[in-house]
């Protein structure tokens, strides 16, 4: 009921109380002029808790010239955004970013915080927390909300891995989780997609990063993504016959700039290591393409794979399980066949 209503039918007067804005905001990643996958993901995944919630999906981009990006992330999903638009800030200074985003959110009060599991994350994440005065749940591989206590439900790791907790909070405000790339699938890019973006007053006035960039170095070969984060990943199986066919597998991940798994069949061959495995007692996997060969399908792999975006499968026997979730299947040797798509990538 109103409580203008209320008070016109009874003449009691009710206080109203203080209006606590209930969105969840994203805390959007920039590299090489281009919002990072994990950014997009938390705004997707972001939009699916705030229907349960009844809430609005903000984000905010600190940097300098950002409007494009701010309207990529409407596109995928946010209701507003909100730009601090400054030179300072195209460079990552811990104690920059720290005081723009804890003013923001203490005038903002917004319900649930993402930040991605980045480096940026695992260190902005807890310091705001403590200035927020509340809790953090770090390095999230599922999330969903008790829609009863409106709370913020975070799968996550412990134990390296071996097993998973799913923590809560109970009266902290506002929540905040860091979520791991690749947990959540991109969310579609609506072009005709709208939502308001806001510049932010940028007071850096006494703040000052105390590390300084000197120079970069691009020399340095970049570590290798951990598999469960990989985009391409080729696997190959016991049907691949012998070594030579496996390196053909390792061959046609480098060329998809991917990377290379197998099943426990390859397990078993020495082909690969047990951090190769895949399978649901050894690692999962979320890729955009996942070419399976010579992998018979079974039920502890197809768990361990489902949610690949696109999956081809190549092995020669047709009654393979692994061709019932494949979006194209080709029922031949894969040592025929792989040779044939290496030679149309190396001719562009």
């Amino acid at each position: 009921m109103d409580l203008e209503y209320w008070e016109l039918l009874t003449g009691e007067a009710i206080e109203e109380e203080e209006i606590v804005c209930r969105d969840i905001w994203v805390v959007a990643e920039v590299k090489d002029g281009a919002l990072t996958p994990i950014s997009l993901e938390m705004v997707g995944k972001a939009r699916e808790l705030a229907a349960a919630l009844g809430a609005y999906v903000q984000s905010v981009l600190l940097g300098e010239g950002l409007e494009s990006l701010a309207q990529e992330l409407i596109h995928r999903g946010a209701n507003g955004v909100y730009l601090a638009d400054d030179p300072r800030l195209v460079e990552y200074h811990l104690e920059t970013y720290a005081e723009i985003l804890s003013g923001l959110f203490q005038a903002k009060k917004p319900e649930i915080i993402l930040f991605g599991a980045t480096e940026l994350g695992q260190e902005l994440a807890p310091r705001l927390a403590q200035r927020l005065g509340t809790g953090l749940i770090s390095d999230c591989l599922d999330l969903s909300i008790d829609e009863t206590e409106r709370v913020l439900l975070a799968t996550h790791p412990v134990y390296g891995g071996e097993y998973f907790h799913v923590s809560t909070f109970l009266g902290a405000k506002p929540q905040i989780a860091t979520v791991r790339p690749g947990a959540f699938r991109l969310p579609f890019a609506d072009e005709y997609g709208s939502g308001e973006m806001e510049k932010i007053a940028v007071n850096l006035e006494g703040i000052e990063g105390k590390v300084k960039v000197l120079s970069v170095s691009t020399g340095e070969a970049q570590p290798q993504v951990p598999l469960s984060k990989a985009r391409v990943v080729v696997a190959g199986g016991r049907g691949l016959g012998d070594a030579e066919g496996f390196a053909l597998v390792e061959e046609l991940a480098e060329a998809l700039g991917g990377q290379v798994a197998g099943s426990r069949g390859a397990l078993d061959e020495g082909w690969i290591g047990q951090e190769r495995q895949v399978g649901l007692s050894d690692v999962t996997v979320k890729p955009d393409l996942y070419i399976a060969c010579g992998i018979w399908g079974d039920v502890h792999h197809y768990f361990a794979m489902q949610e690949a975006k696109f999956v081809v499968a190549i092995n020669k026997n047709p009654e393979a399980p692994i061709f019932k979730v494949a979006d194209i299947g080709i029922v031949s040797d894969p040592k025929e066949i792989i040779p044939l798509l290496l030679s149309e990538l190396r001719a562009g």
